[in-house]
């Protein structure tokens, strides 16, 4: 093989693999039969929400996330698929739920890696479903204020008496 092509893909695979190290989530998702104006759709909402979405070879992505011990990845890399790099946990798996929603037969979530950790396309559905960043903290902080809450209600109905 041409010495410029393996260089080109060994590029390739270590680009794979920095993306992945960076990430939190990783998805693999079928795309048959999306049209480019429907690609870049998800591709915009993706960017929104600091995550990307490649196409790349499947052998390739499996030479990255072997060296990265994602071995479980290799069974669902069949067929043409995207991969989407996500830094923050939830946002990329929300996007893709959405539009995998949408375009029911079009976008297959495929599964995935979450936190290191392989989890399959109902583990990556049930991911998007949990609150973002900031409804995590809006319920946290709510539990710190019921207490207070209670304490000024039980204050002012002693006051009022």
């Amino acid at each position: 093989m041409n010495q410029a092509v393996l260089a080109a893909k060994s590029e390739t695979v270590k680009e794979i693999s920095e993306k992945a190290k960076k990430s939190q989530t990783i998805i693999v998702c079928e795309y048959r039969g999306l049209t480019v104006a429907q690609i870049q759709e998800v591709r915009r909402a993706l960017h929104k929400e600091n995550a990307e979405m490649n196409v790349y070879k499947n052998s390739l992505v499996e030479r990255a996330v072997d060296e990265l011990g994602y071995n479980d990845l290799n069974s669902i890399l069949t067929g043409p698929n995207a991969i989407v790099f996500s830094e923050d946990v939830i946002a990329g798996a929300k996007v893709i739920a959405k539009y995998a929603k949408r375009h029911r037969d079009i976008l297959v979530v495929k599964g995935g890696i979450v936190e290191g950790k392989f989890v399959d396309a109902k583990g990556i559905i049930e991911v998007s479903k949990l609150p973002g960043k900031e409804g995590l903290i809006s319920m946290f902080l709510s539990c710190l204020q019921a207490p207070i809450r209670s304490f000024a209600c039980a204050v002012k109905a002693v006051a009022d008496k």
